[in-house]
C-alpha cells in the first residue's frame, strides 16, 4: 500500500554539452538514496506551476540560473521514506545552465558535471537509467 503520492519535476541540466549530477547528504531528512547520485529536482507544491517548481528547486539545491526546455520523459518510483511507502511521478526538464559555479545545498554533499553517453560509469539512483536512455535517444 502506498503512503503517499507526489508529483514532481526533474532537471537534466546542461553545461557546455555536460549533465550535472549531485550526491544526496546524510542531512537530507527525506532522503532515501545517501550517498547515489541525483540530478536536482523535488515535489511540485500545491498550486504551483512546473516550471515554478524547476526553477524553485534548481535555485535551492544548486544556485544555478537555467533556461528551462522541453520535457522529455516522464517517470514514476517508489522509495520508502522514513517508514512510509511513497509513489514519485516526475516530469523530466532538459535545461540550459549559464555557467557552472554549483552551490550545493546541505542536502547534497558533490556534484559532477558529466558526459550524459557515460552515466553507467556513476553510482546513480536507479530510476535515472531510463531517463538518461531517453534523453540519448531524443
Amino acid at each position: 500500500m502506498i503512503d503517499k503520492i507526489f508529483v514532481a519535476t526533474k532537471a537534466f541540466i546542461v553545461h557546455e554539452g555536460k549533465i550535472l549530477i549531485i550526491k544526496e547528504s546524510s542531512k537530507y531528512k527525506d532522503g532515501a538514496n545517501v550517498g547515489k547520485f541525483d540530478i536536482v529536482g523535488g515535489r511540485v507544491e500545491p498550486g504551483q506551476r512546473f516550471d515554478e517548481s524547476l526553477i524553485r528547486e534548481i535555485k535551492e539545491e544548486t544556485g544555478l540560473d537555467v533556461k528551462i526546455g522541453r520535457p522529455f520523459y516522464v517517470g514514476e518510483w517508489r522509495p520508502e521514506v522514513r517508514g512510509e511507502k511513497w509513489q514519485i511521478v516526475a516530469t523530466f526538464f532538459e535545461c540550459f545552465a549559464e555557467n557552472n559555479e554549483v552551490c550545493l545545498s546541505e542536502d547534497h554533499e558533490e556534484y559532477l558535471w558529466i558526459d550524459p553517453k557515460e552515466y553507467k560509469n556513476y553510482n546513480l539512483i536507479e530510476n535515472l537509467q531510463s531517463a538518461f536512455e531517453s534523453y540519448l535517444s531524443r
